[in-house]
């Protein structure tokens, strides 16, 4: 079985242990100069649902340390999005739910076997990959793969007191894109510029039928 690594920023984390990311991203080119095309897992997920087996989830591959459950995973047009959860009567499970919080883990990481490769110029594509399983580790290869939410309620929130009429204040806008990684020239165009105009239409009367569009943009 081969591994592949894909960094990951942890935003919130759930009480329950419950969090959602990509472990894998199509069409980037790791560290290993390889690339995951789009479709490489369709097979192989059909088959654990049809044979009833699961993804594994293990700390650092090892099989000896399972620490929680994939409740869903799929292709999506980014990559292999999955819903995990980290069984927290298990004693590694809660360490790893810690370092989680703190931000303290570096990536995610699939164990899979090569069915079916490709090469375009120096770059290896990965067409057909059997996955066994997805882990958090310490040290990711690709930059772009990330646990995008644990359990994230912050864009919910956002949309919701807009709704109620009580929209948060631009600047709470701003730094909750700063905490979801944006740099601080883009949160401060982003809230200054898009929100704002939002708030401001909605105080004039209009509807905004575009702010959950907006808010789904902005959650990748």
């Amino acid at each position: 079985m081969k591994t592949k690594d894909f960094a990951l920023q942890v935003k919130d984390l759930g009480d329950d242990g419950t969090f959602e990311g990509y472990g894998s991203i199509f069409g980037n080119v790791d560290s290993y100069g390889e690339k995951v095309l789009p479709g490489a897992f369709i097979d192989s997920l059909a088959r654990h649902k049809r044979e009833g087996s699961s993804v594994l989830m293990l700390w650092q591959h090892n099989s000896d340390a399972p620490i929680g459950v994939w409740e869903d995973l799929a292709e999506d047009a980014k990559g292999l999005w999955g819903k995990g959860r980290l069984i927290l009567e298990v004693q590694k499970s809660r360490e790893v739910h810690a370092l989680m919080k703190a931000k303290a883990i570096g990536g995610l990481s699939i164990g899979y076997r090569e069915q079916d490769t490709d090469q375009e110029g120096n770059v290896r594509l990965l067409k057909k990959l059997d996955l066994y399983e997805i882990s958090p580790v310490s040290f990711p290869a690709n930059r772009r793969a990330r646990i995008e939410s644990v359990k994230s309620e912050r864009m919910e929130e956002i949309a919701r007191r807009f709704r109620d009429g009580d929209p948060m204040p631009v600047k709470e806008f701003e730094e909750i894109l700063r905490e979801a990684g944006f740099p601080k020239s883009a949160a401060v165009q982003i809230a200054s510029v898009g929100y704002a105009k939002a708030i401001r239409r909605e105080s004039e009367g209009e509807k905004a039928n575009d702010m959950a569009a907006f808010l789904n943009a902005l959650r990748g």
